[in-house]
């Protein structure tokens, strides 16, 4: 695989970042840790925006080609302040992951409060109407993820609760979307690797022949302080909770100048990926907490690095 040991095997899109401050029509501090959907022809993009009061909120990003993206004037979903959600969006709402799902868009974003963080469940049909379903997680938990299909007959989602310190990815089955349960652990942070301190979802996973294909995000402390890379895990079709190869080696790292400095250093922070009819995977992720950037690689050689294929 060229370039695989000389830089990260996912390539950097030329006019990255593509979202930043800058191109978000009102008032903010920052944006990042967008997830990304395309519907026919036409890209979203649902943005977390951190406003200068210092909360979070969502914004949307509209394109044609999934590079350029025009925002829409103001905020599609804010924290509430009012009904039973609004006790846990009081500090925020944060890193939306959307999947489409028998016909309908659910988000699973993070609400923020003096609780701690917890998983919410909403829907929309348009990215700018939403229907909030509730909370789906105990506190201490996030980075939830759908999957885009039913697995023997039982809804799928990935998170990641923090116990003993320890950040692992985690599947969860449910017959109605909002109870869980059965929940086993997938992968856990490796000592000694890029992803020895926390790991956890980051992209909707991609159904393929050879199985799930998960893009993940782990982190690895330093003296420097943490930095945040991307991998990849394919898991099995049927039952999600086999792993079936893991990359040793990250395919992202921050190494350009806008990764490595920004609100947060070090951090590029996988938030979602779109497959091209081409087998182009799209990669959209949050550069140092400051800006939103895309990378692509071929799907085959995503599944041949989890597969350890390029040994």
């Amino acid at each position: 695989m060229p370039g695989l040991t000389a830089s990260d095997l996912l390539e950097r899109y030329e006019g990255n970042p593509i979202i930043t401050a800058a191109d978000i029509p009102f008032t903010c501090n920052t944006v990042f840790n967008g997830t990304p959907l395309k519907v026919g022809d036409d890209y979203f993009i649902l943005l977390r925006v951190e406003g200068q009061h210092g909360y979070s909120l969502f914004a949307l990003g509209r394109s044609k080609d999934g590079y350029d993206f025009t925002i829409d004037e103001l905020p599609v979903l804010v924290p509430t302040t009012e009904g039973p959600m609004a006790r846990y969006e009081v500090a925020g709402i944060e890193d939306p992951r959307a999947t489409l799902l028998e016909d309908e868009i659910y988000v699973v974003y993070t609400a923020f409060s003096g609780f701690g963080p917890v998983m919410s469940l909403a829907k929309t049909k348009d990215f700018c109407n939403y229907e909030r379903l509730g909370v789906i997680s105990e506190p201490g938990n996030k980075d939830g993820i759908l999957f885009p299909r039913r697995v023997n007959g039982r809804y799928v989602r990935f998170d990641r609760p923090i116990g003993n310190e320890i950040g692992s990815l985690w599947v969860s089955f449910s017959e109605d979307l909002l109870h869980w349960g059965d929940s086993r652990v997938v992968i856990s942070p490796r000592p000694g690797y890029w992803d020895a301190y926390r790991i956890g979802g980051s992209a909707v996973p991609i159904e393929t022949e050879e199985g799930w294909l998960e893009i993940y995000h782990g982190v690895k402390m330093t003296s420097g302080g943490p930095i945040y890379r991307a991998g990849v895990v394919l898991l099995d079709l049927e039952h999600p909770s086999v792993v079936v190869g893991r990359s040793d080696i990250p395919i992202l790292a921050p190494r350009a100048d806008y990764e490595r400095v920004g609100d947060i250093n070090n951090i590029v922070f996988a938030s979602g990926a779109i497959v091209e009819p081409d087998g182009q995977v799209k990669v959209y992720y949050g550069a140092a907490d400051t800006a939103i950037c895309v990378a692509s690689a071929p799907l085959d050689e995503l599944i041949a690095v989890a597969r350890q294929e390029h040994a």
